[in-house]
């Protein structure tokens, strides 16, 4: 599309999925910023009345800041595309494999990428015993921001050193525990940025990536070429395997005793966090885009049929 005409964008923001509060953050940001560059906005907090909004507000395009179900698994993209308004990142299909863990995992195994070795099962058999050795990780299957995640280490007692009050239903995936190091690699417009490394004091759970001086951001990564380079293709991999559009983040651990070889990817964000504290911002600003640039890149990006 003409994205010269764009001159009304509506900001999907906040939702009904549990990562509620990181999207509203979101959501804000990219409003103020969007209206910096001259662009008028609006912000809708995206609960079961947006089809009315969004057909009063009429819209040239749709910012899409909304993260977890319903905004990133393809719902809210399919609405917006019976809609036939123009929005951003990825569309349907792409969105709803990328936060689907398996099926991402399928994906990559299709195009050769190396990934954790997990199994699926039923939430409701998680205590029964350890359905794979240990130590593994439980995830729900379908969930982002680290809500959820345990880790299980023990053997003999299915002890976990790291629990939370999560309720799983449904599936969930047990996915092998690499130790090392957590590395990431935006993609912005088909082209990798750069690698961070996320340091911790323990694991990068929802505290250590929303809470100000929760982790530390090395960028880029102190890495062996052979790894910096290998995480920028894998990333650039994923993305167009995923049928990605716009921005994705792609999240990788790494034993670094094995070279090479411990190399492994775990999950693409196809909507990667907005927030001062975010990732994908801090990548692109390394790179020399701002976060008005970031966003006004993303809209120039708009369309339907993604």
């Amino acid at each position: 599309m003409d994205y010269e005409k764009i001159r009304h964008i509506v900001v999907l923001k906040g939702g009904c999925s549990d990562e509620r509060e990181v999207s509203l953050v979101s959501g804000n940001e990219c409003g103020n910023a969007l209206r910096s560059i001259g662009y008028e906005v609006s912000e809708i907090d995206a609960k079961n009345d947006v089809v009315q909004a969004l057909h009063l507000l009429k819209p040239d395009a749709v910012f899409n800041a909304l993260h977890g179900r319903w905004g990133e698994d393809g719902c809210v993209q399919g609405i917006l595309e019976w809609m036939k308004i123009p929005y951003t990142h990825s569309g349907v299909l792409s969105s709803a494999l990328a936060m689907d863990k398996e099926r991402t995992k399928a994906v990559y195994r299709s195009v050769g990428l190396p990934c954790a070795t997990s199994i699926i099962i039923s939430a409701d058999l998680i205590n029964d015993k350890n359905h794979m050795k240990p130590p593994y990780v439980v995830k729900p299957i379908n969930g982002g921001s680290s809500l959820g995640v345990s880790f299980v280490c023990n053997s003999e007692t299915n002890e976990t050193n790291e629990t939370n009050d999560y309720t799983y239903n449904g599936q969930v995936m047990l996915e092998e525990f690499i130790p090392g190091r957590e590395l990431t690699v935006t993609v912005l417009d088909e082209i990798p940025l750069t690698v961070t490394e996320i340091i911790t004091d323990n694991w990068y759970d929802y505290d250590a990536k929303y809470t100000e001086n929760g982790s530390l951001h090395e960028v880029p990564a102190n890495l062996p070429n052979v790894i910096f380079d290998a995480c920028k293709q894998h990333a650039l991999s994923a993305h167009l395997a995923l049928g990605c559009r716009g921005v994705s983040r792609t999240d990788f651990r790494w034993d670094d005793t094995k070279g090479i070889l411990g190399l492994k990817l775990l999950e693409t964000n196809t909507q990667p966090g907005m927030c001062p504290t975010s990732l994908t911002p801090e990548q692109a600003e390394f790179c020399g885009v701002s976060f008005e640039n970031l966003c006004q890149k993303l809209i120039q990006d708009a369309s339907c049929d993604r």
